[in-house]
Parts: C-alpha cells; sequence; structure tokens
C-alpha cells in the first residue's frame, strides 16, 4: 500500500458518508506479491491482500472538505492554471499532459539534465538559463552533468581517454544477448508468484572471427511455463564456446541466476553462462556520449546514434520490451487464440527481440571504430 492511496480512499469515504452510508472499517483491498499459486485455481483469498486504514483515514478524512472549495476553483477556471513542470509530474503518477505543457521547451532544456538536483535547477531558473548549451561554463556540475554539456554545447561527442581498457574484454568474437520477460499480476503456473519475471524469449547473435553473423532464437509456446525451455535451449546455443557473451544492463544475469536457483540440475551451466557475461551498458554510461543520446543510454537512444540508419521506427506492431511483455501473457493467459494473430504476434516477438541484439552488435562495432578516431580520448 502506498501513501497516496489513502489522499484516494479519504475522498471515497467523504462521498459516502455525505450520501449517508456509514461502515464499520475501511480497508485496502491490493494483491499479496508473496501469494505463490497452487495447483489447480487461484485461491482469490490468499492472492488478495486487505489491510484496515480506518486509524489512518481518521485525519485525512476531516480534512477532505477544507479542500474542496480550492478543487471547485480549479473546476470554474476559463484558463490552465500556471504549472511550471517538474518531478511533480510524475508522482505519484505521470501525468497525460506533460507533452503538451513541455513543447515549448527547447530540445536541451535543463530539466532534461540527469541527476538535476533542486538547488541547480534553481540556480539555473534563477539565471533565467533553460537550455543545457546556455549554461555557463562555470556553473558547478557533476562530473557526467559537465561532460552532456559540453558535447551538447560543442555539438563534438565526449569518448574516455581509457575506453581501449574498458572493451578489452568484449572482443570481437564474441556472443550479444537479449532476453524478452513477462510479469503477470495474476500467476499463470503452479509454483508462480504475482508479478513474478518470467522469461520466455532469447535472442542471440554470434559474430566470428572472419566477421560472420550468425542468428539464434527461442521463443517459447504458450501451453505451460516457459521457463525450463527457454534455459535448456541457451545451454544448447551457447555449449562449446567460450566467446564473452555481451548484453546491455544486469537483468539477463538477473534473470540467469533466478533460473540457476529454480532448476538446480541446469544450475552448473547456467552459471557458466553468468561467468561469460560482459555488460556493456556501464561502458555507455562512463566513456562515451554523444548529443544525440538525448539524455538516455538506453539501447535504443544509443544505437541510432552510434549507428545512424539503424532503428526501430519500422517496428510496427511490437517496439519495446513492454508490448513484448504483454503481447506473450496476453497469448498465454489465454485472451488472444485467433490462430492468425497469435502467428502474427509471435513473428513480431522474433523481429524484435533480434533487433535487440543487432542493437548491441552496432554499439559494439561503432565503440571499437570510435578507437581508431579517438585512440585517447575526445580532444
Amino acid at each position: 500500500m502506498k501513501d497516496h492511496h489513502l489522499d484516494d480512499i479519504a475522498l471515497q469515504a467523504h462521498v459516502l458518508e455525505a450520501a449517508g452510508v456509514r461502515f464499520r472499517a475501511i480497508e485496502v483491498l491490493h494483491v499479496n506479491t508473496a501469494y505463490v499459486r497452487g495447483p489447480g485455481e487461484i485461491d482469490w483469498r490468499a492472492f488478495f491482500a486487505r489491510v484496515d486504514v480506518s486509524d489512518d483515514l481518521a485525519a485525512r478524512v476531516t480534512e477532505v472538505p477544507h479542500h474542496l472549495p480550492a478543487m471547485r476553483d480549479s473546476l470554474g477556471r476559463e484558463t490552465l492554471p500556471h504549472a511550471e513542470p517538474g518531478k511533480q509530474c510524475s508522482n505519484p503518477y505521470a501525468c497525460q499532459f506533460w507533452d503538451r505543457c513541455t513543447a515549448d521547451k527547447p530540445a536541451d532544456w535543463v530539466r532534461y539534465m540527469p541527476r538535476l538536483t533542486a538547488a541547480q535547477a534553481d540556480r539555473l531558473d534563477a539565471l533565467g538559463v533553460t537550455a543545457i548549451s546556455d549554461s555557463p561554463s562555470d556553473f558547478p556540475l557533476a562530473g557526467k552533468q559537465a561532460i552532456i554539456r559540453d558535447a551538447i554545447a560543442s555539438g563534438q561527442p565526449y569518448v574516455a581517454p581509457d575506453l581501449a581498457r574498458l572493451l578489452h574484454r568484449f572482443g570481437p568474437p564474441a556472443c550479444y544477448l537479449d532476453f524478452e520477460a513477462m510479469m503477470p499480476p495474476i500467476p499463470l503456473y503452479e509454483g508462480t508468484r504475482p508479478y513474478q519475471t518470467l522469461p520466455f524469449q532469447w535472442s542471440l547473435h554470434v559474430l566470428a572471427t572472419d566477421g560472420t553473423l550468425h542468428h539464434e532464437a527461442f521463443l517459447a509456446g504458450t501451453d505451460g511455463d516457459p521457463r525450463r525451455g527457454f534455459a535448456e535451449t541457451l545451454i544448447a546455443a551457447l555449449d562449446g564456446s567460450d566467446l564473452p557473451i555481451i548484453v546491455y544492463s544486469a537483468y539477463e544475469q538477473t534473470q540467469l541466476k533466478a533460473l540457476a536457483a529454480q532448476f538446480p540440475d541446469l544450475a552448473g551451466p547456467i552459471i557458466a553462462i553468468v561467468n561469460r557475461l560482459a555488460d556493456l551498458l556501464p561502458v555507455v554510461r562512463g566513456a562515451v556520449y554523444f548529443p544525440d543520446f538525448s539524455f538516455s543510454n538506453s539501447i535504443k537512444a544509443v544505437a541510432p546514434a552510434l549507428s545512424p540508419g539503424f532503428g526501430y521506427d519500422d517496428l510496427a506492431d511490437i517496439a519495446d520490451g513492454v508490448a513484448a511483455s504483454a503481447a506473450f501473457a496476453q497469448m498465454a493467459s489465454g485472451a488472444i487464440v485467433d490462430p492468425a494473430e497469435v502467428a502474427r504476434l509471435r513473428g513480431a516477438l522474433l523481429v524484435y527481440c533480434q533487433r535487440d541484439t543487432m542493437a548491441m552488435v552496432e554499439v559494439h562495432r561503432a565503440l571499437v571504430q570510435l578507437l581508431q578516431s579517438w585512440p585517447s580520448g575526445s580532444p
């Protein structure tokens, strides 16, 4: 339960009481994430947790009438009240008007600066600075913030002097690995919990010494728990190789360790895969910044910036991990059963996951090429 839930409930309680409804207790009903599905159907009494919040609400309910005049005043206005966009726009929920309220902001608006503190933002506002490129060169910024400011202002990328050292263990030759997983709120399989991460798909590109590129993939069926098939096929695909396995985040490592715990008989080869993982994200985050990264280290921002022409814009059906997870969960839960639709979504899932590993190939290739242009780091 979150604190802002109490504000929502206080308003509901006020309405009910004003309508003449009386109640002995007020409870929040939420998903019990400790629930483990057993054989057969969901035990709904165990699936939900109930929290009595009657005592917590007493003071909040009495405060509601004091807030109503301001609420009515806002609703009665003919024009929008002025509110400068900021962190409040995503807390506790993302505001649907963010794009509208930031439409007149520069592309390098200071609020886009990663880890910008409130004190820094206030100082920049006092200086009348709205664009990162206009911030004074002597304005105090943390290390990465200064790198971003200088790259945007100059239009030149930043390349760290130690990029070669950081890339030493990545090859090529190398493998490039990406997972897709779902987190169904209602557990679909015996022994699983609500929102438990269940990997169902992997994509693997292998770049050989001679430069040839080979691709393999796995996409589970939707008739049962996908995890064992996922693990066994991945082990088989990587068997007999000692090449580094490049990933882009710690996500794959976390999921592999969970699979090793779930299937002790597969733990040995799974941990052997874990020991070969080489995470490219920390290298990008710490050693490279291009203005076209647009303040993000996401593979979907980095790959097109480092490899012009590469992108995801042509993927109409599934173009991100959230859509991939949702599509598979709908098929696995039986919400989508039409054979033509299932075939279309499975094809889109395979294309999307393959694009993610190809993005890593492109990023790694571009970083290696950067070493030839900036062997000693940024000029």
